[in-house]
C-alpha cells in the first residue's frame, strides 16, 4: 500500500487491487528515475542495465515473490528473481532431441557467451519443464537471472548495498552456478488412461507406497532382524531420542499426516510429540528450545508458512528435519537432514498419494527411533510385516471405487457432511473432510468423536449425512457407543469398519457400511483415507467442478 500510494502521487493509475500490478509500475518509476539521473550526470554516464533496474525494485519490496521481467526498453532481454517463492531455470541446446530419457551427466556448467544456442525455460516447478529438458538450476533467494544475447548471467542481490558516492548504481557481483539433472520422467506428468490427475494419483498409491518403502525395510530372516534403514536419519537417531520433545510442523494435509503418526512416534520413542500448524506457531511465536527436534512436513518443500517456521526454529537452535517429496526444495535445503518420501510427481492440487506416502515415511521414522528398545520389538515387527503388505491392501480398498461413486450420487445434492474419528483415525476424519471440501466444494467437518457431546451432537438429525470411522483399534468400543448414540437420534449414518465387522457395528442394519482391510492400528489411516479420496473425486465430477484445480486454491501455497 505504501508503494502504491507513492506511485499514485507520481501520476500512475491502477486498474486492480493486486500487489502484482504495483511491481511493473514500480519498475517503470525506477527506470524513469535512473534514466533522469543518468541524463543529469549523476549516474556516472553509464547505460542502465535491466538487471540493475530489477535490483532497485527488489530493494523496495518485501515478502515472498518469484518475478520475471520483460520490457520494450530492453528488447530480447529477460530478468528473473525470487525471494521465498520457488523458481527454476531449464536449459536446452537448440536442436537437441526432445527429452525422452535420463541423462548420464551428473553436473553441467551454465551457458557462457560463445556456446551453442540455448533455449531457456523459467518455471516455478520442475514438472513444467521436464517435457522440454532435464537440465535445470534452482534459483536461490536474492539471485537475479539476466538472459541477454542468448546467454545467462546470475547476479547476487545485496539489499544493504547502497549507491556509490557519485550516485551511481552498485555493481552486482556475478556468480557461477551448476546445472543439475532432474530425476523425473515425462510419463510422470501425463494422465495416461485417466480423466484427471487426482484420479490417476489415487490409483497410483500402491506403486507410490512401494517406492516410498523401497530399500528402507529390512525383511529379516537368518541373522537379520526386521528393521528400517533411513539413510538421511541413521547418523542422527541418538540425538533425536535424547530430545526434550519432538515437534511436527506442517500445514493442511501435511499437518494431518503428522497427526496420524504422532501416537506411534510417542509410543516407540518415548519422547513427547507436539503438533504445530506452521501459521499458528508463527503467530504465537511459540517457544522452541535447543533440545527440541522439529520435523517439517511438506509435499512441495516450498510451503511459505512452513518455510518461515523453519527459519524461526533454526534461529531458536532446534534440530530441524525435513520430510518432503521434492529433492532440492527450499525445506530440503534448509533443514539439517531429512527423509524424502519418493511418492513421485503430484500434479492435482488435492494431495492424495503424497499423504499416504508421508504417513508411511513417518511410520518408518518412528520404527527407526524405537529400534533400540527391546520391549517394543514384537510391535515393531508386526508393523513392518504389515508395511510389506500395505500396497496389496491399498489395491484391495481401491476396488471400492464403484461403491464410492454410488455413495457420491446419494450425497451430491447435500450441503454438509460430518466425519467422526478417534485415535489414529482422528487425522483420517480431518483429512477426509478436507478432501471433500477442497475439491467438491461441499461443507464437511472432521470431528474428534470424543467431543461429540460437547456441541456437535446438536447437529444430528435424519437428513445430515455422518461418516463414522470405526475400524478395529483401541478406540473401537468407544466408536460403537458413538454409533449407538447417533442411531438413537435417527442420524443418517455411514460406517467405515474392518472387513467382517458390519454386523457388529450396525447390529440392526439402518446404516450404510464401508468395509476395509484390517492392518496394524497405526497403518489403518493409510487404508481408511482411500475411500474418502474416491468419494471426494466422484462428488467433484458429479457436481461439475474442476477436480485438479479447485476454486481459489494452488498446489504449492507459497504465500502466507
Amino acid at each position: 500500500m505504501v508503494l502504491k500510494e507513492t506511485l499514485l502521487r507520481h501520476g500512475f493509475e491502477f486498474e486492480s487491487d493486486t500487489d502484482t500490478e504495483v511491481i511493473p509500475k514500480l519498475a517503470k518509476f525506477v527506470y524513469d528515475s535512473l534514466t533522469e539521473d543518468t541524463r543529469a550526470g549523476d549516474g556516472g554516464g553509464k547505460e542502465i542495465q535491466f538487471s540493475q533496474v530489477v535490483m532497485e525494485v527488489m530493494r523496495q519490496i518485501e515478502g515472498a515473490y518469484a518475478l520475471i521481467f520483460k520490457s520494450p526498453h530492453y528488447p530480447n532481454e529477460l530478468v528473473a528473481c525470487k525471494c521465498g517463492s520457488p523458481l527454476l531455470l531449464g536449459v536446452k541446446e537448440v536442436g537437441e532431441a526432445e527429452n525422452r530419457g535420463a541423462f548420464v551427466e551428473t553436473e553441467l556448467r551454465l551457458a557462457k557467451d560463445g556456446d551453442k544456442p540455448k533455449e531457456f525455460y523459467i518455471a516455478s516447478d520442475a514438472s513444467a519443464v521436464v517435457e522440454h529438458t532435464k537440465k535445470v538450476m534452482v534459483i536461490e533467494d536474492n539471485e537475479v537471472l539476466h538472459i541477454r544475447n542468448g546467454a545467462v548471467r546470475i547476479y547476487k542481490f545485496e539489499a544493504g548495498k547502497a549507491r556509490t558516492a557519485k550516485g551511481g548504481l552498485p555493481r552486482p557481483a556475478s556468480i557461477e552456478r551448476a546445472l543439475s539433472i532432474l530425476a523425473m520422467e515425462v510419463e510422470q506428468i501425463k494422465k495416461g488412461n485417466y480423466d484427471y490427475y487426482m484420479q490417476k494419483e489415487i490409483h497410483e498409491q500402491p506403486d507410490s507406497l512401494t517406492t516410498t518403502m523401497r530399500g528402507r525395510l529390512i525383511r529379516g530372516g537368518g541373522d537379520n532382524v526386521k528393521g528400517v534403514l533411513l539413510g538421511g536419519l541413521k547418523d542422527h537417531l541418538r540425538t533425536i531420542r535424547r530430545s526434550r520433545r519432538i515437534l511436527f510442523i506442517g500445514c493442511g494435509t501435511s499437518y494431518h499426516a503428522g497427526l496420524a503418526t504422532r501416537a506411534l512416534v510417542e509410543e516407540l520413542s518415548g519422547v513427547p510429540v507436539t503438533m504445530e500448524l506452521a501459521s499458528d506457531l508463527l503467530d504465537r511465536q511459540g517457544p522452541i528450545y535447543r533440545e527440541d527436534t522439529a520435523f517439517f512436513v511438506s509435499q512441495s518443500g516450498e510451503t511459505a508458512d512452513t518455510l518461515q517456521a523453519l527459519e524461526y526454529a533454526r534461529s531458536c537452535g532446534a534440530l530441524c528435519v525435513g520430510v518432503t517429496n521434492t529433492v532440492g526444495s527450499a525445506i530440503a535445503r534448509g533443514t539439517h537432514f531429512g527423509v524424502h518420501i519418493n511418492a513421485g510427481c503430484e500434479i492435482g492440487v488435492a494431495s492424495t498419494k503424497a499423504y499416504t506416502s508421508q504417513i508411511a515415511a513417518m511410520t518408518m521414522i518412528a520404527l527407526a527411533l524405537g529400534e533400540d528398545t527391546l520391549s517394543s520389538r514384537s510391535r515393531r515387527e508386526a508393523i513392518i510385516d504389515d508395511l510389506f503388505n500395505l500396497p496389496d491392501n491399498v489395491k484391495e480398498v481401491l476396488k471400492l471405487d464403484y461403491d464410492m461413486k454410488n455413495l457420491a450420487q446419494e450425497l451430491m445434492e447435500e450441503q454438509s457432511l460430518l466425519v467422526f474419528g478417534r485415535g489414529y483415525n482422528y487425522a483420517t476424519a480431518l483429512e477426509g473432510a478436507l478432501k471433500v471440501k477442497e475439491v467438491a466444494l461441499m461443507h464437511s467437518e472432521g470431528i474428534l468423536a470424543g467431543e461429540m457431546k460437547h456441541g456437535p451432537l446438536a447437529l444430528v438429525d435424519e437428513t445430515l449425512p455422518i461418516i463414522v470411522i470405526a475400524t478395529r483399534d483401541a478406540t473401537c468400543s468407544k466408536q460403537q457407543s458413538v454409533i449407538q448414540q447417533l442411531q438413537a437420534r435417527k442420524g443418517r449414518l455411514i460406517v467405515m469398519c474392518s472387513k467382517g465387522d458390519a454386523d457388529l457395528m450396525c447390529p440392526n442394519g439402518g446404516c450404510r457400511v464401508i468395509e476395509v482391510p484390517q492392518l496394524q492400528d497405526c497403518l489403518q489411516p493409510i487404508i481408511n483415507i482411500v475411500p474418502f479420496q474416491l468419494l471426494a473425486y466422484h462428488l467433484t465430477v458429479l457436481r461439475g467442478f474442476n477436480v485438479d484445480q479447485p476454486r481459489n486454491l494452488a498446489k504449492s501455497v507459497t504465500t502466507s
